[in-house]
């Protein structure tokens, strides 16, 4: 029986060498494309007829819009709205590889369980926020990094503080969507092999295999519901590191 981590295996599906390059299309590059359709299906579908009053389709697509649109102005304030593509379309992919990824009997694969993934779309929002930061501000950007009104001792100690915090952010960001996926993906794995070995015993399978069974349907459930607090929370610290590039406060 295959252990916990192969479900993490990427596979190779199309072997492609470019100019020494392996772009190989693999299956965390399969799933990526389906996620990818998925949302632009559930967009194209709840846009192509706008309507006065909306149906159902075309409701789904303004309340994640409006939900992001909201997060950006509660944290940034009305010039977040122009990075609104920007961070819907974030949100919108990381939730639809977290949720396509819980798809049972299929070799459904979650790309945000692979740290590259993760790290590929912190980095792409700690770019931006540099790029934001000193366009808009110039060198002053570095005023973020230094206390208002502080001495050359504690200032210093502070800047040295702020600098580094400020460069790890990537690497929470992508660290924290990739280990609360990779944690749960291992313990759905583990009480899914319960369920066969303890229910294999031939007297009493229901007996034996009930209880883990139960906890996998809770996990399911609570999986589902992390697959969507991990993409609000990647959104939302996007947004609150776009409001330090804008604001500097």
């Amino acid at each position: 029986m295959a252990g916990p981590m192969e479900q993490f295996a990427v596979k190779v599906l199309h072997p492609i060498n470019a100019g020494g390059y392996d772009l190989s299309f693999t299956n965390s590059s399969l799933w990526m494309a389906i996620a990818l359709a998925a949302v632009s299906i559930f967009l194209f579908v709840g846009t192509a007829r706008p309507q006065l009053v909306p149906g159902r389709w075309q409701a789904a697509v303004e309340y994640v819009y409006d939900f992001v649109r909201r997060m950006l102005d509660e944290n940034v304030g009305p010039e977040g709205r122009r990075f609104a593509p920007l961070i819907f379309a974030i949100f919108i992919f990381v939730l639809a590889c977290n949720l396509l990824g819980l798809i049972p009997w299929v070799g459904a694969f979650t790309p945000t369980s692979h740290i590259s993934v993760t790290l590929g779309l912190a980095m792409l929002v700690f770019i931006t926020v540099c790029i934001v930061g000193f366009a808009r501000h110039g060198l002053h950007f570095f005023s973020l990094f230094w206390p208002k009104d502080a001495n050359i001792a504690l200032g210093l100690f502070v800047f040295i503080i702020e600098v580094l915090s400020f460069l790890s952010r990537p690497f929470t960001l992508a660290i924290r969507l990739f280990a609360n996926m990779t944690a749960g993906h291992v313990l759905l794995k583990v009480f899914g092999t319960f369920v066969v070995s303890l229910g294999s015993f031939g007297a009493l399978p229901y007996v034996f295999g009930i209880l883990p069974l139960s906890v996998n349907v809770a996990l399911s459930a609570l999986e589902v519901l992390i697959a969507v607090v991990q993409a609000y929370v990647f959104a939302l610290l996007a947004s609150l590191y776009l409001n330090d590039a804008i604001n500097l406060h």
